[in-house]
């Protein structure tokens, strides 16, 4: 791990302003993501600002009727939260379904949905890969591709998104909160978070250096059942091949976000019209422009085979 200095910020204002003042500062917290990349050497900030100490783990409820999470909120009291379980269930199942419960333990909100991607080629530097260093190439296009994505790729980088709190928070149609120096506090929808790889695969969301998430907001609860499949290669402590998170309403419409799929949380809200229809029109309407590898076609049928799973434990 390479030398790097630190402060700890004082609040959410000071700490953007100390991302600006730095060039190459990086905001900490949980680390669950960050100190792993440090120790690779993938990420190699020179200043780190903690930010575990500010008052931005509380939940509350909103005047709207939803939920105001905020950003340090640790994924175990997330998903344990009572209003969590009641009303936004697909929320605590998706949780529930990622890492181990230590890694829950420490995991922040903010964190979970700025985690990069585990394509290998990322993680070996040894490797080509455009995300990690702009330029070199996508070893992973004609490498081991088994596990990446299918939607939404480009030349440049197949990699996909690996949370699976962030595939809820895109069927809940979450709001994320951030603070910037010298610039007004914005929301920003979660649909125009997440970016897809296109020509610039090193950039993963649309925030500005040195903006700082505060909170994630839910709009009122959805009804309906809800429902959060996962679907891996083994039981427990591993990412999604496929990941569906659904509320589905007694008259057959509902609401899909799959994980698994693309280089983030990927909804097409116009295939949602097709649930009445069954899994494979759904599935066809959502899989529109799939671009496969003989490694990974198996995910088409997959989605398929998993949204019907979904939709029968919906009538049930």
């Amino acid at each position: 791990m390479k030398a790097f200095t630190y402060e700890r910020a004082a609040s959410p204002a000071e700490a953007a302003a100390a991302a600006v003042r730095t060039p190459g500062a990086k905001f900490i917290a949980g680390g669950t993501n960050l100190l792993d990349l440090m120790k690779l050497e993938i990420e190699t900030p020179q200043h780190l600002i903690d930010v575990s100490r500010l008052d931005l783990d509380k939940i509350a409820e909103t005047p709207e009727g939803g939920l105001r999470i905020g950003a340090l909120a640790r994924n175990t009291d997330l998903a344990a939260d009572k209003r969590v379980r009641k009303d936004y269930g697909v929320l605590s199942r998706a949780l529930l379904a990622g890492a181990s419960g230590q890694l829950r333990n420490k995991a922040t909100t903010a964190g979970n949905l700025l985690q990069r991607t585990r394509c290998p080629y990322f993680y070996d530097t040894t490797q080509a890969c455009n995300k990690r260093q702009p330029g070199t190439g996508c070893a992973a296009l004609a490498g081991f591709n088994r596990n990446l994505a299918i939607m939404g790729t480009s030349d440049q980088c197949i990699a996909t998104h690996p949370s699976d709190m962030a595939v809820a928070m895109r069927l809940l149609d979450a709001q994320i909160e951030t603070v910037r120096a010298g610039a007004p506090a914005r929301t920003i929808p979660i649909a125009e978070f997440h970016r897809l790889p296109d020509g610039a695969p090193q950039l993963d969301t649309t925030l500005e250096p040195g903006e700082l998430i505060t909170a994630v907001t839910l709009p009122k609860p959805l009804g309906g059942a809800h429902i959060y499949r996962k679907v891996r290669d083994r039981a427990s402590y591993a990412f999604a091949l496929i990941s569906v998170a659904a509320v589905i309403t007694p008259g057959g419409g509902g609401r899909l976000a799959f994980g698994g799929l693309a280089h983030k949380p990927w909804r097409v809200e116009a295939a949602e019209s097709r649930i009445g229809q069954g899994a494979k029109a759904t599935a066809a309407a959502v899989l529109a422009g799939a671009r496969t590898t003989p490694q990974n076609a198996f995910k088409t049928q997959l989605v398929e085979r998993t949204l019907d799973a979904v939709l029968d434990e919906a009538r049930a």
